[in-house]
């Protein structure tokens, strides 16, 4: 018998099929093999720390536009460590290698560190494609993008609980979605019917650090209505590492509680040209697998971002609300400020609210950016500490509802 099995990240339903096959002399019940992304969101669920590492680096090498050739990282961090240090990060050379900024530092010019540095690089990303993470040539599989996007959920969800979010921000039931029960998840519920609010308060009541599978609560929701968001990520060169790492954290937080509350969600990645558009949808795995492959490169198209962004809602008479996160002024355009600035204002003459992220801002770009709100009758949001962005996020979607 030959069974096609689709592979999901957080599939509406996770049970044990189990197949019948004739065999002498009688019929004998067998299990279907898990797929390697089952295998994967147990490993995380188990709290298997050599897989949760993996992807840690995994989502550091993609926000460092980053390929696992070990030779070539080897060869730059012994020619010149500083300069390496910028194109890799430093929290990505320490889970490669084991070794931390300053102890690296002072040993690089060693020989016989340089060989051992060499060795540990080559047996970590041996075992990463042993575990069919890389492939190769040193790029990431989809089976890597699977586990990185595992674990960038969990760490969120994580994050949130130490920031205290449950109560605070998530504290708010939003009218579009009431909840009417709640109970404990069992296998087969849907992921996406987690209420992150009670799971964070069960969690904190237990005193754990972290999400247990017993912690979690699955809420039964009742709609009454949709607002439709689009997210969009500035992904240009200058928010490579950090920033970007923190605006996909947000991006899951917001799609996470948007859909609990039963509304859509919809994402841009934007930097010199838009490179992926979603519209809003109510796909928690499909919308994951999007934002954490984004890479930081090149130049800034506010504009474009958007227009697009403006394309993706439907003609309704549903809430319509563009989320932006930007670092920088648009730089593509014969008149970059004026194009950015006209564009939102054929976004809110469609019936679009937009809000604005800005990190780190130049005057000029706070400028730009308080005039893009006040058009878009939103609320702009300027950070220097990008590890609350969010936070910032979830107050301004619950703004909205």
């Amino acid at each position: 018998m030959s069974l096609k099995k689709k592979r999901v990240i957080f599939p509406d339903s996770i049970e044990d099929t189990k197949l019948k096959r004739k065999s002498q002399p009688e019929f004998e019940k067998t299990k279907e093999k898990p797929s390697e992304g089952d295998k994967l969101m147990n490993s995380v669920l188990m709290n298997d720390k050599k897989i949760i590492e993996e992807g840690l680096i995994i989502n550091d090498a993609v926000n460092h536009g980053f390929n696992f050739t070990p030779d070539l990282m080897f060869e730059n961090l012994v020619k010149d460590y500083r300069s390496a240090k910028k194109l890799y990060g430093k929290t990505l050379i320490r889970k490669l290698t084991g070794y931390d900024d300053d102890f690296i530092r002072k040993n690089i010019k060693l020989p016989e560190f340089r060989r051992e540095l060499k060795d540990v690089l080559e047996k970590r990303i041996t075992d990463m494609k042993k575990d069919k993470i890389v492939g190769k040539e040193g790029e990431i599989t989809e089976s890597g993008y699977e586990l990185g996007s595992l674990v960038l959920y969990t760490d969120e969800l994580d994050s949130l609980i130490a920031k205290g979010i449950g109560e605070k921000i998530l504290k708010k039931n939003s009218s579009y979605g009431d909840a009417f029960d709640v109970k404990q998840y069992k296998k087969g519920d849907l992921y996406r019917n987690i209420d992150m609010r009670k799971t964070i308060q069960v969690a904190l009541r237990r005193g754990h650090n972290g999400l247990a599978e017993e912690d979690l609560r699955v809420s039964l929701k009742k709609s009454k209505g949709k607002i439709n968001i689009v997210y969009a990520i500035d992904s240009s060169g200058s928010m490579r590492g950090k920033k970007i790492e923190m605006a996909k954290k947000a991006g899951v937080a917001l799609i996470y509680k948007a859909l609990e509350n039963k509304d859509n969600v919809g994402l841009v990645l934007f930097r010199t040209d838009v490179v992926e558009k979603v519209p809003p949808i109510d796909d928690f795995s499909f919308l994951l697998s999007k934002i954490v492959r984004a890479r930081a490169l090149r130049e800034t198209n506010l504009t474009k971002a958007i227009i697009d962004a403006t394309d993706l809602f439907m003609k309704t008479n549903t809430t319509k609300h563009l989320v932006l996160i930007t670092d920088a002024m648009p730089t593509v355009g014969k008149t970059p400020v004026k194009e950015a600035l006209s564009a939102a204002v054929e976004a809110a003459n469609s019936g679009i609210t937009i809000s604005l992220i800005g990190i780190n801002l130049t005057d000029k770009g706070k400028e730009l950016a308080q005039k893009i709100v006040e058009v878009g009758k939103g609320r702009l949001y300027t950070v220097k500490d990008v590890e609350n962005i969010d936070v910032l996020v979830l107050e301004d979607y619950e703004s909205v509802i």
